[in-house]
């Protein structure tokens, strides 16, 4: 979706019998397709074809001769059974950009087990540090291992189509959602082999900057971000006028804070509960104290900066959050809808393979593509 955002021609493959499975992860759903589904798949063509038969592998041996990049995440070992692996499909095409996506890599003892992004949270240390500190080990809100993988395979991707254009020839890229979210672990990793310090969670708190931790206004909550000496004197004295706390012997460098946080935690939550939410953020903002109240994802999508910045599109009716790209000079294309199961199966077949009408009648029949 990303590298399409970016102009490139997507050719989804998918069973011709079910799909891609997120087309059914519902509710909820948009005239009859999972949302989920339409949020992750704009900008691609969908090619229908059962790769399980001959003529279907040999399809998809046609367009891996023409492609650039071919993404795949089937466990390891699946697509050399079919003749499409890397080694197979680079010995057709020299050029082509490999990359596979999975659960824990195609290399290690993990290599051919199962990779969900539950499980990668779980075991990559996620749900260790994420929640309240005497609470259950908790999830993020949305697929986060599965979307860092997405976003290291495009940057790998687009660093191999550099690359080819200086050596001619294509490579194979392997990520792991469990390696992409272990390097994301980065401070909290760094901590932990650096200084011994044992991981845990914070809930909505730091746990090296004080205070940087929501706090309840009277009526919403709010985040607040002192990450300096100076945002913390002029919170204390244009915001809730307690020009002593930045002077206390216990409050006056952030190391002290943090060994002091509930201390000085408990004196700002009394002094930020008996004033609206809008009030302390724009005490906040107006001497640049990072403050920011905490919103709804209805209350974002709805929000006038969304639409300044052009965050949502609508793509034949379905609605989506876009690119964050900016470019002076190339801007990402304007996204196209989610297609249907096999909505371009023949437009492929045709305009980058040369197949005629009778072609597509027999592999019709024959259940080879839909």
């Amino acid at each position: 979706m990303a590298l399409g955002d970016l102009g490139a021609e997507i050719w989804k493959i998918e069973n011709p019998n079910e799909g891609d499975e997120t087309r059914s992860w519902s509710p909820p759903a948009f005239r009859g397709t999972a949302t989920y589904y339409l949020s992750i798949n704009r900008n691609k063509s969908s090619l229908a074809v059962d790769f399980r038969t001959e003529r279907g592998r040999a399809i998809v041996r046609e367009l891996a001769q023409r492609a650039d990049v071919l993404v795949e995440n089937y466990l390891t070992g699946t697509l050399a059974r079919y003749g499409l692996d890397y080694p197979a499909l680079d010995t057709l095409n020299p050029r082509l950009i490999y990359c596979s996506i999975s659960g824990y890599g195609r290399t290690g003892a993990l290599a051919e087990r199962a990779g969900y992004d539950f499980l990668i949270q779980a075991e990559s240390g996620f749900m260790s540090i994420t929640g309240e500190p005497d609470g259950a080990p908790q999830k993020f809100g949305l697929a986060i291992s599965d979307l860092l993988a997405g976003d290291a395979a495009t940057q790998a991707i687009l660093a191999a189509l550099y690359a080819r254009e200086r050596t001619g020839t294509g490579q194979a890229i392997d990520i792991a959602l469990f390696d992409a979210s272990v390097a994301a672990l980065s401070s909290v990793a760094g901590a932990s082999l650096n200084a011994g310090v044992r991981a845990k969670r914070y809930g909505n708190a730091h746990p090296s900057i004080v205070p940087y931790q929501t706090f309840d206004a009277a009526d919403a909550a709010f985040v607040l971000a002192c990450a300096n000496n100076r945002q913390f004197r002029d919170l204390c004295s244009a915001v809730i006028e307690r020009p002593d706390l930045p002077v206390d012997e216990r409050f006056a460098t952030n190391s002290l804070r943090v060994a002091n946080r509930e201390a000085l935690t408990a004196i700002l939550a009394a002094a930020f509960a008996t004033r609206s939410c809008d009030e302390v953020v724009a005490a906040c903002t107006a001497v640049n104290v990072p403050a920011g109240r905490v919103r709804t994802v209805e209350d974002v999508l709805a929000s006038r900066e969304v639409d300044e910045r052009g965050m949502v599109y609508e793509m034949d009716g379905v609605r989506a959050t876009g690119s964050p790209l900016r470019f002076s000079a190339t801007p990402v294309r304007r996204p196209s809808a989610p297609p249907a199961l096999g909505e371009h199966s023949d437009a492929i077949l045709r305009s980058v393979l040369g197949y005629g009408d009778e072609q597509l009648r027999e592999l019709r029949a024959a259940k080879v593509i839909r």
